[in-house]
C-alpha cells in the first residue's frame, strides 16, 4: 500500500508545486503560501488515496481479522472481498478516508513547509548572532526529520477520529473471535455522520481515539522518515539531470 501510495502522492504534489511556482526546483516550492502547501497536499493525498485505496482495504482486514484467519493471504481477501460484494466492495469507507486525508494530507504538507520556513529563519537569526552571514537555506538531516515528525504529529492528533471512522466501515461484517473485539456487522452505520455520532453516544470522546498512542508512534516517525528520503531523493535527481 504505502509504495504506490507514496509514489503517487508526491509526484501529484510535486506536479501541483513546479505549476503553482513556476518552477521545478524543491528550493523555489518552499516560497510558496501556507495556504498553497494545504491545497496541494490535499490533492496529492486524495489522487493518491484513490489509487491505492484497495490496498489499504485489505491491510486492514488482515491486521484486524485475529485468530483464526479467515483470510490467509491477501489474494483470498480480494477474491473473496470482489466475489461477494462485487468491485465497490474494495472501496467500502472511501468517502469518509477522502473526509480525512483532505485535513491531514493538507496539515502534514502545510505544516511541513511552515516548519521548514520556520527552521530556516531561525539558522539565519542563529548565524547573524554569531556574525556568520549564511545565504544557505540548507535544512540538516535532523532538522528535516524533526519538521517532519512535528508536521505528521500534528496531523494525526487532529484528524484520528476520522481514521476510527475509515476502518470501522473497512471491517464492518468481518468474522473474527470476540476477544479481538466486537464485530462490526454489515450497515452498522448509515453514513460517516451517523457512525461519528454513535460512537460517541456509546463509547465517549475516548472511542474516537481509540489506538491514538500506537498510531502516532507510528504514523509520526513514518512521515518524518518519508519526508527526510523524499528531500534527499529530490536533490538527488535534481543534481543529476542539471
Amino acid at each position: 500500500m504505502v509504495m504506490p501510495y507514496t509514489a503517487i502522492q508526491f509526484a501529484v504534489l510535486h506536479k501541483l508545486k513546479t505549476f503553482a511556482a513556476g518552477s521545478s526546483k524543491t528550493e523555489d516550492h518552499i516560497h510558496l503560501s501556507p495556504y498553497l502547501s494545504y491545497i496541494s497536499g490535499a490533492l496529492a493525498g486524495c489522487t493518491a488515496t484513490v489509487g491505492s485505496y484497495p490496498f489499504d482495504l485489505l491491510r486492514t482486514i488482515l491486521a484486524s481479522q485475529g485468530e483464526p484467519k479467515v483470510y490467509p493471504t491477501m489474494r483470498s481477501a480480494f477474491v473473496d472481498i470482489t466475489r461477494t460484494r462485487g468491485f465497490r466492495g474494495l472501496y467500502a469507507g472511501l468517502s469518509p478516508t477522502l473526509v480525512e486525508i483532505v485535513p491531514y494530507a493538507g496539515l502534514q504538507f502545510g505544516t511541513y513547509d511552515t516548519f521548514k520556513r520556520w527552521t530556516m529563519g531561525w539558522n539565519h537569526d542563529r548565524s547573524s548572532t554569531t556574525s556568520f552571514i549564511s545565504t544557505d537555506d540548507s535544512l540538516s538531516s535532523f532538522q528535516l526529520f524533526v519538521c517532519g515528525l512535528a508536521a505528521g504529529t500534528c496531523a494525526k492528533l487532529v484528524c484520528h477520529p476520522l481514521d476510527v471512522v475509515k476502518k470501522r466501515f473497512q471491517i464492518e461484517g468481518l468474522q473474527r473471535h470476540p476477544r479481538y473485539g466486537a464485530r462490526v456487522e454489515h450497515h452498522a452505520y448509515k453514513n460517516m455522520f451517523d457512525a461519528l455520532s454513535r460512537i460517541l453516544q456509546m463509547e465517549g470522546w475516548a472511542g474516537l481515539y481509540k489506538g491514538i498512542v500506537p498510531s502516532t508512534v507510528k504514523a509520526a516517525p513514518a512521515g518524518a522518515v518519508t519526508f527526510l528520503a523524499y528531500e534527499f531523493t529530490s536533490d538527488w535527481l535534481e543534481s543529476i539531470s542539471t
